[in-house]
């Protein structure tokens, strides 16, 4: 099968190049999942689990990306929950092949059912912001009607989902980003859009939740927004500053078949939309983690097409 693959630490983007792999086989508990679009983060290349298994081996040549949408190709002993030929979309293993490929092997429990009225690549882009935002406000930050939250980075993949979760539980949503994303952030259904280019951020004023994917400065500043009984949550790095009176959490979104669940009922219904960028064939994923590129909306690599012929073929 083809595959994005990685060999070298020290050359970053430029040593990803398009090669063949065997035919990855389910182990126990795993489905093969044949791909027919997949998401990547950036970052990952610096991710130590890109480079080594949960025993702290070698693993390369490694394949980058962990969102994927696909069909299932095979099931591994023990499998259950899904079908073979079934649609399923979700979030490919951290210390393992990922999902720039033909093929993954992916735990099951990973993987989440996707209706038939839902794009693979619409679907591909959910995985990681949609979980991120949905366990940072709802597990994490226990967002509820009626409470006021600050999302940095609104217009971002993470943000732009967070808005629109928040605005739809009742809470009060406070957007920041730059001068830029000032339409997008309100037009996602924030209250208020602060300006982190030209306004203070401690004009915000207090709020039960700051939600933050920037870190820096801006997450030392958010800690003294959080009212008392309050959380600070961010998925850039463990805060320094805590609130008084208040919680801060780090963490690092997991896989969650009712999570995704959730998330894709959402998009079907129209109260979910998530950004997506640019959509590049597998061939030129190596250039789409290029730095500057695809910026605005999640890029997707479309691996296969969405039809009953590639979707039995090998």
């Amino acid at each position: 099968m083809q595959a994005i693959t990685v060999h070298d630490r020290a050359a970053g983007a430029a040593g990803l190049a398009l090669t063949e792999l065997p035919h990855p086989h389910a182990a126990e508990n795993d489905v093969v999942v044949r791909v027919h679009a997949a998401g990547f983060t950036r970052g990952e290349l610096d991710w130590p689990a890109t480079w080594t298994d949960r025993a702290g081996r070698d693993r390369t040549p490694s394949v980058p990306g962990h969102e994927l949408s696909g069909v299932v190709e095979e099931l591994g002993y023990g499998t259950t929950g899904l079908t073979v030929g079934q649609r399923v979309f979700g979030l490919a293993d951290w210390t393992r092949n990922g999902s720039l490929a033909e093929y993954t092997a992916v735990e099951a429990r990973n993987l989440a059912p996707l209706p038939a009225d839902v794009d693979h690549t619409v679907a591909a882009a959910l995985p990681v912001s949609g979980l991120t935002a949905w366990q940072g406000l709802f597990d994490h930050a226990r967002l509820t009607a009626g409470q006021t939250v600050v999302i940095h980075g609104a217009a971002g993949s993470v943000g732009s989902v967070a808005v629109q979760l928040a605005r739809e539980v009742g809470a009060r949503v406070i957007a920041t980003g730059r001068s830029a994303d000032r339409d997008a952030g309100l037009a996602l259904g924030a209250d208020v859009f602060l300006d982190l280019e030209s306004e203070r951020l401690e004009d915000a004023g207090e709020a039960d939740v700051v939600f933050d994917v920037i870190g820096g400065e801006i997450l030392r500043r958010s800690a003294a927004l959080v009212r008392p009984g309050g959380t600070l949550v961010t998925i850039a790095e463990p805060p320094e500053v805590r609130p008084d009176n208040g919680r801060a959490v780090f963490f690092v979104v997991e896989p969650d078949r009712a999570g995704l669940t959730e998330l894709v009922q959402r998009v079907r219904d129209g109260r979910l939309q998530p950004a997506v960028g640019e959509v590049r064939p597998l061939a030129e994923a190596p250039a789409a983690f290029a730095p500057g590129r695809g910026r605005h909306g999640r890029t997707i690599i479309r691996v296969a097409s969405d039809t009953p012929a590639a979707a039995g073929s090998r």
